[in-house]
């Protein structure tokens, strides 16, 4: 016996060009019935909470799949599986599709080649499953641009919950992101980690989905912004703060990939207050006040 919840959507062309568009949800468990052999021209995420089963691959490899698990079906693919009858198993399914998808491969959201992917804890896709299929009302308005927002938050959580990868990055990725301002190569990064540079790439693109350097210019230019909107401080001490002794050489990075000057960034973004810069991280539960003031 098996118990199934279905909805499916049909988006307008306005919604694909969102970057996903969500084109179903499902909720099911038991002993669900054999899917497949079949090929679907869009993506499915299969996040299953609970029992084992089996996929079968075009190539004839045969994988045991044990909760929690997700199993990537991507467009073009044949792929076939099934719970153990005998335990059956709990799944949620998105279907969904967009021009965004070739980016989230490309950064290793979704990965075609590696269609069961072990998962240390179901809860967070599952719980934006769920969230898409109580917006899968068919009075709901916002239909296809909350499904379509919330199948972005779902690949984020699918990549957080890989059994494989560490939830907020590795000790490498934490380390880097530590020494990010110094003023230090990839190399030397490499170095220090014990790591080849080629060793280093390797576990960022894993990680992270970029290079070493793609990873360090984000963090440096992401504070480079924040002191130059919030501080006064000349931009040759910025450059330094965030690890560029050159600031000539640190404008031309930045102006390439910010698209303005860091002088015409501060003109349009400076909000510079008494008290200065904070590195002190807002607290969720206790968010920053701002205590009005009065003239005299």
């Amino acid at each position: 016996m098996y118990h199934t919840w279905m909805r499916f959507f049909t988006p307008g062309p306005a919604h694909h060009r969102l970057g996903l568009a969500c084109l179903g949800v499902g909720l099911q468990y038991g002993a669900l019935p054999t899917v497949g052999p079949r090929t679907l021209d869009h993506h499915v995420a299969v996040v299953i909470s609970t029992g084992t089963g089996w996929y079968l691959a075009s190539d004839g490899r045969r994988t045991t799949v044990t909760a929690p698990a997700l199993l990537w079906l991507t467009p073009g693919v044949p792929h076939h599986y099934a719970p153990d009858p005998a335990t059956g198993w709990d799944e949620g399914f998105v279907d969904f599709t967009g021009p965004a998808t070739a980016t989230y491969t490309e950064l290793g959201y979704i990965e075609p080649d590696r269609p069961v992917v072990p998962l240390s804890d179901a809860t967070g896709p599952r719980g934006v499953v769920a969230r898409i299929a109580r917006a899968a009302r068919r009075d709901n308005p916002l239909l296809e641009v909350e499904t379509g927002a919330a199948v972005h938050e779902l690949l984020v959580a699918l990549r957080r919950a890989r059994a494989d990868l560490a939830p907020d990055g590795d000790l490498v990725l934490k380390a880097l992101a530590r020494d990010a301002f110094k003023p230090m190569s990839v190399a030397d990064h490499a170095a220090r980690h014990g790591m080849t540079a080629a060793e280093l790439r390797t576990a960022v693109r894993r990680g992270a989905g970029c290079s070493p350097k793609d990873y360090l210019l984000g963090i440096r230019l992401g504070r480079a912004k924040e002191l130059l909107a919030a501080t006064e401080l000349p931009v040759a001490a910025v450059a330094r703060r965030v690890g560029y002794d050159d600031p000539a050489y640190f404008s031309r990075l930045f102006t390439r990939r910010v698209g303005m000057a860091p002088v015409r960034f501060r003109a349009q973004q400076g909000r510079t207050v008494p008290g200065g810069w904070s590195n002190q991280v807002p607290d969720p539960d206790d968010p920053p006040r701002i205590e009005p003031s009065y003239a005299p």
